[in-house]
C-alpha cells in the first residue's frame, strides 16, 4: 500500500506526532510511505507549482495520512492553509475515491472537532474516510498505546482492502442576497469597550455590510480590528518557549497587540465568512497565536458574539467550536448573527438581536455556569497543567488564584460523608429501614436553600 503522510505539525521532523507514524512504518514493512512536511513548508507548499505536485502524489497513492497535533480545537493553522490551497487547486473530483485517515496527538482537548473538520474536507474533495486514531501524546512510550498503533494501522489496511469507508457528498450552498446594511448616524455611548475582530476582505461585500448593521443596532461604541492587516512572523510553533512568562519567540509583537488592543475590551464580536468548514486559515492563525496566553481563560466574563456570512446551519462541528470556545474561556455567548434568512428584514432582525444581547449582557455583567463543553475542556486543562506547573508557570499561578484545582480528592468533608453513608447502608437493618428515604433525604439541603432567599 502506498501511504502518503501529510504531516501538519509545523515542527517537521521534530514532531511527537510523526513519531507514531515513523512506529507504523517500522512495523509494516510491505508498505511504503512518503512523509511531506507541508506544516513546515506551508510557504512552499502555498506556490502553485508545489501544491500541483502534492496533487499528483496524491493520485499516485492508495492512502492520505493526515499526521498533526491538535491546536486550538482544530488543526494547526499551517495545516489549515494546506487544506485551503489544496481545495483551491483541485479540479472536480480529481483525486476523488481515494482513501484517507488520520492520526493524532494531544491531550483529547477538543480532538472530536479536530478530527472532524479534517473529514468535513476530505468528503469535500471526494475522499474515503477512514476512522483516524487521537493519541495521547505519551501513548508510543507505553506498550498499550504503541498495540493501539498497531491495531488501528490494521484497522485502516482492512479498510482500504474491503473497501470501507465513510462517504458523503459535499455540502451544498445557496446563492446568497446582497445585504445593504442600514445607515449609522446615531451618537454612540463610550460607556463601554466592544471590539470587532475580523478577517474580512474587501470582497465579502456581505460580511463588510453586517459588521456595519450590527453597528447600527448597537448602542454602545465600537473598535474594528483587521486581523489581517497584523504582520505575523507566523503560525504558533508549538515551542512552548512562552510557557514560563507569556512571550512569545516570534518578535513581531502580537502578545502585547492582543493584550492591549483586544484582550482590553469589554465585549468582543467575532466576524468572519465561513469558509473550508471552519473561519478560515487566518483566523485559526490569530487563534493558535493567543498560546501567548497559555490555557489560561483571561477574558473569562467577556461576553463574545459571532457575525457569520454563509452556511452556518449546516456546520454542526464549528457550532460545537464557537459553543465550545466560550465555555472554557468563560465567555457568555451572545448569539451568532447569519445572513442564512433569505431577506434583508431577516438579516436585519439577526444582528438587532445581536447587538440587543451583547449589550444586556455586558451591562448585567452576564455569567452562566459552564456546561459539559466548558467543565470537561477545564478539567483536562487543570490536571496538565497542576502536572506540569513547573514549567507552565504563569499557568499555574492562574489556576491557583482562580480555584480551577478543584480536585475531588481535595473535598474532604464530603469524600468523608459519603464514606459514612457507605458503611451505614451497608448495615442490613439501616438499608431496610432507608428504603423509600433516600429521595427525600437528598433534597432535605435544597429545601433549606430555598427558604433562605
Amino acid at each position: 500500500m502506498k501511504v502518503l503522510v501529510l504531516n501538519g505539525s509545523p515542527k517537521g521532523k521534530y514532531s511527537v506526532t510523526l513519531q507514531s507514524v515513523l512506529y507504523i512504518k517500522k512495523h509494516f514493512k510491505d508498505d511504503e510511505f512518503e512523509i511531506l512536511n507541508i506544516g513546515q513548508q506551508i510557504r512552499k507548499y502555498e506556490q502553485k507549482g508545489e501544491c500541483d505536485k502534492v496533487i499528483e502524489k496524491i493520485k499516485k497513492s492508495d492512502l492520505v495520512l493526515f499526521s498533526y497535533p491538535v491546536y486550538t480545537f482544530i488543526a494547526p493553522s499551517q495545516l489549515h492553509r494546506f487544506v485551503e490551497v489544496l481545495k483551491e487547486r483541485l479540479d472536480h473530483n480529481e483525486i476523488a475515491g481515494k482513501f484517507m485517515t488520520q492520526l493524532t496527538t494531544s491531550k483529547h482537548f477538543y480532538d472530536v472537532t479536530a478530527h472532524k473538520y479534517i473529514e468535513d474536507n476530505s468528503h469535500d474533495m471526494g475522499l474515503g474516510v477512514i476512522k483516524g486514531l487521537s493519541a495521547d501524546m505519551d501513548d508510543l512510550l507505553s506498550p498499550e498505546g504503541r498495540t493501539d498503533l498497531m491495531n488501528f494501522w490494521k484497522y485502516v489496511k482492512f479498510s482500504v482492502k474491503n473497501n470501507c469507508f465513510d462517504s458523503r457528498e459535499a455540502t451544498k450552498t445557496y446563492e446568497r442576497i446582497i445585504y445593504k446594511a442600514p445607515s449609522c448616524d446615531s451618537k454612540k455611548s463610550e460607556e463601554y469597550d466592544t471590539v470587532i475582530v475580523t478577517n474580512c476582505e474587501d470582497r465579502d461585500e456581505n460580511l463588510k455590510n453586517m459588521i456595519e448593521g450590527f453597528k447600527k443596532y448597537y448602542p454602545y461604541k465600537t473598535r474594528e480590528i483587521n486581523i489581517l492587516d497584523f504582520k505575523f512572523a507566523g503560525g504558533c510553533l508549538g515551542c512552548f518557549n512562552c510557557a514560563s512568562d507569556g512571550k512569545c519567540i516570534y518578535k513581531d509583537g502580537f502578545d502585547s497587540f492582543l493584550r492591549e488592543k483586544i484582550q482590553s475590551a469589554d465585549a468582543i464580536i467575532y466576524a468572519a465568512s465561513i469558509k473550508d468548514h471552519s473561519l478560515g486559515a487566518s483566523f485559526k492563525r490569530y487563534d493558535d497565536r493567543q498560546f501567548c496566553n497559555g490555557h489560561r481563560a483571561v477574558t473569562m466574563g467577556m461576553p463574545a458574539g459571532y457575525i457569520l456570512s454563509g452556511d452556518y446551519s449546516k456546520e454542526s462541528n464549528l457550532k460545537t467550536i464557537v459553543e465550545g470556545r466560550c465555555e472554557v474561556g468563560h465567555n457568555f455567548l451572545t448569539g451568532v448573527a447569519t445572513d442564512e434568512i433569505q431577506t434583508k428584514e431577516g438579516i436585519s432582525e439577526n444582528l438587532n438581536k445581536l447587538a440587543k444581547t451583547t449589550s444586556y449582557a455586558l451591562e448585567n455583567k452576564l455569567v452562566m455556569p459552564q456546561n459539559f463543553l466548558g467543565v470537561g475542556g477545564t478539567k483536562i486543562f487543570r490536571d496538565l497543567i497542576y502536572l506540569m506547573r513547573g514549567l507552565m508557570k504563569e499557568d499555574h499561578r492562574f489556576y491557583k488564584k482562580h480555584g480551577i484545582y478543584d480536585f475531588p480528592q481535595k473535598k474532604i468533608g464530603t469524600r468523608l460523608k459519603i464514606d459514612l453513608l457507605g458503611m451505614l447502608m451497608s448495615i442490613p437493618a439501616v438499608k431496610k429501614n432507608a428504603k423509600g428515604k433516600m429521595n427525600e433525604a437528598m433534597i432535605k439541603p435544597y429545601k433549606k436553600a430555598l427558604l433562605k432567599d
